[in-house]
């Protein structure tokens, strides 16, 4: 509690720090009882002119706001009357430019336009989860409960690590294939890679493990929906899981996208079951997310019903994708956002099959 208050009254004084290297006259530390808009500040502290740009007045409330707007931690690069002075230019550098931009008209360009509005849906949405509790807050009696109702999320099929050489001509895989059966250990795999392999680095790195040559990553079985890996063809993934054992390579070549992989098997994990415990942090995010999109779909709905809401199906209906943009195939992506834009709540894309190692 000490040290929060010690960086308070820190924090309040350079804010105040700054109105004095800036005007020259020291601004008097805010009484005990003083209202605080902002930082600790009085009214008339917080309305103190700081600069101007144009009709744009910045006050010492708004300094204080965008300080307070920071972690902490970046707080402690303003302690000085210089970097106070760099963060104030950087604060007049984006009234000039705003202020430009809306000389130039660009703030009623629809690319702008919807770019504040997604802003301000992002903030609405904000406001909504607000009071949510934290994942570590979720009673322990609730995780239990999701995991005992979603044991199959919590079910870990068998992945196996895959490595390749990868050739342009069926007759010299088929003699590879017949000289990769017979090797007895990664090094000699390794050299077998660089030796024939169209995806072998030219200059072979002394450095790299050998029993990583070639490597094309994880897959699990072909029945597998969670399995699959774009870097890995199909044909490849299923021809990994007709191999015996860790080290060894199928006695034959398989085909894909016009080349010829002599496939071996790298690594692999077991199928398992999560336990509890392991599964504890997942379960409590997603908790959290869905106690959010309940709280985001409630406000939706009463926004629905406190603003009229019209749609004209027939004129949806006509609209037509641009010439050369094709249909969207396969997951649906959801709801229109900016590029680079991520809407609350969502959740990080799915990385894949995860990791085999040998066993």
């Amino acid at each position: 509690m000490l040290v929060r208050r010690a960086q308070s009254s820190l924090f309040v004084a350079a804010i105040v720090a700054l109105s004095a290297g800036c005007n020259d006259k020291a601004v008097a530390p805010p009484a005990p009882d003083a209202a605080a808009p902002a930082a600790g500040l009085s009214q008339e502290q917080a309305a103190r002119t700081l600069a101007k740009v144009g009709e744009r007045v910045i006050t010492l409330g708004d300094f204080a706001a965008t300080l307070e707007r920071m972690d902490q931690f970046d707080r402690l690069r303003y302690q000085t009357k210089e970097r106070r002075k760099e963060l104030l230019d950087e604060i007049i550098d984006v009234e000039l430019l705003a202020a430009e931009a809306r000389r130039r008209g660009l703030d009623k360009q629809p690319e702008t336009e919807e770019a504040i509005r997604q802003i301000l849906r992002d903030a609405i949405l904000a406001d909504a989860r607000k009071g949510l509790p934290a994942p570590g807050e979720i009673p322990a009696s609730e995780v239990r409960a999701y995991y005992e109702a979603h044991a199959e999320e919590f079910r870990e099929p068998e992945r196996r690590r895959v490595a390749a050489i990868v050739l342009s001509d069926k007759k010299t895989a088929e003699r590879v294939v017949k000289d990769a059966t017979k090797i007895k250990t990664a090094a000699e795999w390794g050299e077998l890679f660089h030796k024939h392999s169209v995806t072998a680095p030219k200059t072979k790195d002394p450095s790299a493990s050998l029993d990583l040559a070639g490597d094309l990553g994880v897959v699990g079985a072909p029945d597998d929906p969670r399995g699959k890996n774009p870097k890995i063809p199909e044909s490849i993934r299923a021809a990994v899981f007709k191999i015996g054992s860790v080290g060894s390579v199928l006695d034959e070549i398989v085909e894909a996208d016009g080349r010829f992989y002599v496939v071996r098997m790298n690594g692999i994990t077991a199928g398992h079951n999560r336990t509890l415990q392991e599964a504890d942090r997942s379960i409590r995010v997603k908790l959290l997310q869905q106690k959010m999109q309940e709280r985001e779909k409630a406000l939706e709905a009463e926004l629905r019903k406190k603003f009229a809401v019209e749609i004209d199906d027939a004129a949806l209906a006509k609209v037509k994708l641009p010439e050369g943009v094709k249909p969207f195939e396969g997951k649906d992506p959801g709801p229109w956002v900016l590029p680079g834009y991520t809407p609350p709540g969502q959740e990080a894309a799915d990385g894949g099959a995860g990791d085999a190692g040998s066993q």
